[in-house]
């Protein structure tokens, strides 16, 4: 497996944090999407040392939309 740096992993969370916060969901595919960026992020987090899942990133927009959908 690859080694990164603190700084190096924070910069990935950020970056799919921002793609989450983006995403809307209108069919399978993007719901897919959705879920695949969930779990990279989750598996992100983990590798944080000293982060763990204590930092948990809440987007309102796309629970309203699963639950609209």
């Amino acid at each position: 497996m690859a080694s990164f740096t603190k700084r190096s992993l924070e910069t990935l969370i950020d970056l799919v944090e921002i793609k989450l916060s983006c995403i809307q969901v209108f069919d399978r595919d993007d719901a897919k999407e959705l879920a695949a960026l969930e779990q990279a992020r989750r598996e992100l987090v983990a590798l944080v040392p000293g982060r763990g899942d204590a930092t948990v990133v809440r987007f309102p927009e796309i629970e309203a939309q699963r639950a609209a959908g």
